[in-house]
Formats: C-alpha cells, sequence, structure tokens
C-alpha cells in the first residue's frame, strides 16, 4: 500500500515540477534571446535527466549495473516510444529542415557511440565516459552558437517575461519536484516490482526507466497543451542525448558499467537504436516534415511490444 501512496505523491510531483519547469525555460529562452528549441535542449533536458543520473549512479555504486544501464536504455525507448507517441496523439508537430539536418543525426551519433562502447565489450569504462562528458560539452556549445528553431512555436504571443528571482524560483522548484517526484515513484514502483521477483534488467528498462521518463512526460505534454512544441520536441531529443552522454559518461567516471545481463545487448540497446532510427522516416512518412497520429500510434505500438517482449 505505501509503494501505491509513493507512485501517487510522486506523479503529482512531478506534474507540477513540469509546469515550473516549463515557465522557467520560456522566461530564460526570452530573456537571453534563445530560440526555445535551444532551451528545451539544455536547461529543460539537464533538470528531466537528473533523475536517471541519482538512479544510475546510485545503481551503480550499490553493485547494481544493470539497473543503471536498464534505466538509460529503458528511458530513451520510453522517451521517443511512450512519451513521443502520447504527444503526437494529443496534437500533431510540424518539423522544420534543422531537425533532420542536425539535431536527428546528433541523436543518431550519440546511440551509436553508446553501442560501440558497451557492445563488444560488455563495460563503459573510465576514459569512455570521460569521452562521453567531453562529447556532451561539444554539443552543449554548438547548440547555444549554432542551432536553430526546428519546430513551429504556433502562439509567439503568449510568451510574457518573467522577474529574474521568480524565474529562478520556478527553475528551482521545478527541479526540485522532477527530482523528488521521480524518486518517490521509482522508489514506490521498484518495490511493487521487487515484490514479484523480477530481474534488476527488466526493471530498469521497465519500471525505473518509465518512472524516470515520467518528468519528460509531464513537461513534453504541458508543453504541447500550453503550444509550446519547441520545448516538447526539443526536451525528447536532447533528454536522450544527455542519457547517453551525461548520465552513463558521469556514472563510468564515478565507476565502470559492465553488464550483468547480456539480454541487454542482444534486445534492449538494439530496440534503442530501432526508435532512434525510424524517427525520421515517420516524419516524411506519410506526408513531409510532420509528426502525427499515426505515427503516434506507430510510437505507442512498437513501446507497447518492446514492453511485451521484455517482460
Amino acid at each position: 500500500m505505501l509503494n501505491i501512496v509513493y507512485i501517487v505523491i510522486g506523479l503529482v510531483f512531478l506534474i507540477m515540477g513540469g509546469n515550473w519547469l516549463l515557465k522557467s525555460s520560456v522566461a530564460l529562452s526570452l530573456r537571453l534571446q534563445i530560440p526555445k528549441i535551444v532551451v528545451g535542449m539544455t536547461v529543460v533536458s539537464f533538470a528531466t535527466s537528473a533523475p536517471e543520473l541519482i538512479v544510475s549512479i546510485k545503481a551503480a555504486l550499490d553493485g547494481s549495473p544493470d539497473l543503471a544501464l536498464g534505466n538509460v536504455v529503458g528511458s530513451n525507448i520510453a522517451n521517443l516510444g511512450l512519451v513521443l507517441g502520447v504527444i503526437v496523439m494529443l496534437g500533431a508537430i510540424d518539423v522544420r529542415k534543422s531537425f533532420y539536418t542536425t539535431d536527428w543525426p546528433i541523436l543518431i551519433v550519440a546511440s551509436l557511440i553508446f553501442f560501440v562502447f558497451i557492445y563488444f565489450d560488455g563495460v563503459i569504462e573510465f576514459y569512455e565516459g570521460l569521452i562521453m562528458v567531453a562529447l556532451l560539452i561539444v554539443y552543449i556549445v554548438y547548440l547555444i552558437k549554432f542551432q536553430k528553431t526546428a519546430v513551429e512555436d504556433e502562439a509567439p504571443e503568449d510568451d510574457e517575461p518573467l522577474p529574474t528571482f521568480k524565474m529562478i524560483l520556478f527553475l528551482v522548484l521545478g527541479g526540485l519536484g522532477l527530482w523528488g517526484g521521480s524518486e518517490l515513484l521509482v522508489s514506490g514502483a521498484t518495490g511493487l516490482a521487487r515484490f514479484y521477483n523480477v530481474s534488476e534488467r527488466v526493471i530498469g528498462v521497465t519500471v525505473v526507466s518509465v518512472g524516470t521518463s515520467i518528468p519528460e512526460l509531464a513537461a513534453s505534454v504541458i508543453a504541447v497543451i500550453k503550444k509550446e512544441k519547441a520545448i516538447s520536441l526539443g526536451n525528447l531529443i536532447g533528454s536522450n542525448i544527455f542519457n547517453i552522454f551525461a548520465v552513463l559518461g558521469i556514472t563510468a567516471m564515478i565507476t565502470p558499467l559492465r553488464v550483468v545481463d547480456t539480454t541487454l545487448l542482444s534486445n534492449d540497446i538494439l530496440w534503442m537504436l530501432g526508435f532512434a532510427f525510424i524517427l525520421l522516416p515517420l516524419v516524411f512518412i506519410p506526408r513531409g516534415l510532420r509528426l502525427g497520429w499515426r505515427d503516434g500510434i506507430i510510437l505507442l505500438g512498437g513501446y507497447a511490444t518492446f514492453v511485451y517482449f521484455t517482460i
């Protein structure tokens, strides 16, 4: 019963945190006069990737590397299959050229680097983690200097600047809400899963990953409702890249991540790559530069299939 209470309270915190974080990110983009997609890929992605980072570091240090790795792989699958699927079911997203010339290729490169680092020897060493963190810094600098808006902003007239203290307050409250909510949700969900004697890898790629992806879902759904789709799409792409470069990179620098259950390599990581690759054709088919409800059905169906075969 206590686990269910944790889950409910965690969800409430996550939704509130997502709303506060969105307010501060929009205000920040106005203050700095930078594209909202950049804010979504930096400020929002950092805050919503914090649960994955905390969970992965704790799991790795506690001697559960499969939980740490499964958390990231599962979160990246959930972000594109579950979260993006829900978003485009709520409303179509019109995509601009920079999505497939910069954002998607960077996501693919990050995913392939992770694949190469871990697939052949089953471990991410300190130096590989260092390379990931270095690439993250290059990525952020590139975004701030060169990235342009990748999706349409349907309601720019709704944007209002906030006083500095309010902007910082919303940012802090949003981050705390997302972090605290994720901690409660993961604690409750993991408690329920362990009660049924499910393996750490399965817990990582399903229960924990969905729990730590709830911030992305909360922040992105709120963004779509408020027609801030530049942030919702940028948040998801950026969050997957941050999960790989920041979460795995920092965790591996603290302690090497070694695969215990090889199904992670033969199944889960291939699903992660599949969802990343399918994003590009979905943008062009059946209608160019657009993600609609049909794409949402495909993404959600793919995610349901992944969960079915994993469990």
